[in-house]
């Protein structure tokens, strides 16, 4: 029974992960802007077809616009899959190493 459970919860965590993505990505473009700007003290980041920009500035917003974008996702992963583990008893991704 216990294992007909484990088989079914990450279909059924894939609606929360993608909601806690969207979440994610949102929090991630905020605290982005918020960092740039403290950083640049401009309100928008470069893009990379701006052509009044130079290619160092375009790879220091991409570089801390990933890094940024990765830590927050992987906290709301891991945040999700901790409540998820907490309220059934199950980890939500499958078997992957856990029992």
């Amino acid at each position: 029974m216990a294992r007909k459970k484990k088989q079914k919860l990450p279909l059924a965590y894939k609606p929360v992960g993608f909601a806690l993505g969207w979440v994610g990505g949102s929090l991630a473009g905020l605290a982005f802007q918020k960092t740039w700007k403290l950083l640049r003290h401009e309100d928008d980041a470069p893009d990379a077809l701006d052509p009044d920009r130079r290619w160092g500035e375009i790879l220091l917003a991409a570089a801390i616009q990933g890094a940024i974008f990765a830590a927050v996702r992987s906290a709301v992963d891991r945040t999700g899959a901790k409540a998820i583990q907490r309220s059934t008893g199950v980890w939500p991704t499958g078997d992957k190493g856990r029992d």
